[in-house]
């Protein structure tokens, strides 16, 4: 493997990339699956999809596509009770944790041992360490002081899953609010609300199943 390639995957743990390698030709390409259009960057942004090295015919010739995704994270804004379960679980499968709540009371290490907690508010927080293609981020603060910021920046970045808590009614209102600072609809579809998939949910661990199955749903399919 060329140097280059070798410093670029080991410097570079942000974002994915996959390295290319032609059985035949012994040709190697990095490729940014965010960026290459080709049939073989869309070969690479599939196989970065769904976390899997293997093999691909292209245009005659065979790759073998070694994938390099940066760590799954899931961001929960609000240090709720649904947030506890949800962290939990979410670290069980693989995901850096991260909550966010300026609200001091709630944001505790006794609450969320081991979990990375910010008492800065959202859009601070964000900026501080951006969200990307392999982030989800749910809103559960029932503040539209804390939530709209947070899904404002969620809406412009590149996360995969944007969630948020709330019946049908609050999360009209949250859209109509959403709309109002600029966003289009087609954006706003981004927005998973009310959060989870429909599975008669009621308490606060079946509410954060609901939603990682929702997660990993939008994740792999």
């Amino acid at each position: 493997m060329k140097r280059g390639i070798l410093e670029t995957l080991a410097l570079d743990g942000t974002r994915p990339w996959v390295r290319a390698l032609d059985r035949g030709g012994q040709e190697e390409r990095l490729i940014d699956p965010s960026k290459d259009d080709s049939a073989l960057g869309q070969a690479a942004r599939d196989a970065a999809r769904a976390d899997t090295s293997g093999e691909v015919e292209i245009e005659g010739r065979t790759w073998f596509l070694e994938v390099h995704n940066p760590p799954l994270e899931l961001v929960l804004i609000g240090a709720v009770h649904i947030a506890q379960p949800l962290a939990a679980m979410a670290g069980l499968a693989g995901y850096a944790i991260r909550v966010i709540d300026p609200r001091t009371a709630f944001a505790t290490e006794a609450r969320f041992p081991g979990v990375k907690l910010s008492c800065d508010w959202p859009a601070e927080a964000l900026a501080k360490q951006p969200l990307g293609p392999r982030s989800a981020l749910v809103v559960l603060a029932h503040d539209p002081k804390i939530d709209d910021p947070a899904l404002e920046v969620a809406l412009v970045s590149d996360a995969f899953y944007v969630g948020a808590l709330g019946s049908k009614k609050t999360h009209a209102a949250r859209l109509e609010r959403l709309q109002a600072r600029g966003f289009s609809p087609d954006s706003l579809a981004r927005i998973h609300g009310p959060v989870g998939l429909t599975i008669g949910a009621r308490s606060p661990a079946e509410i954060a199943l609901s939603i990682l199955a929702q997660m990993t749903q939008t994740l792999r399919c």
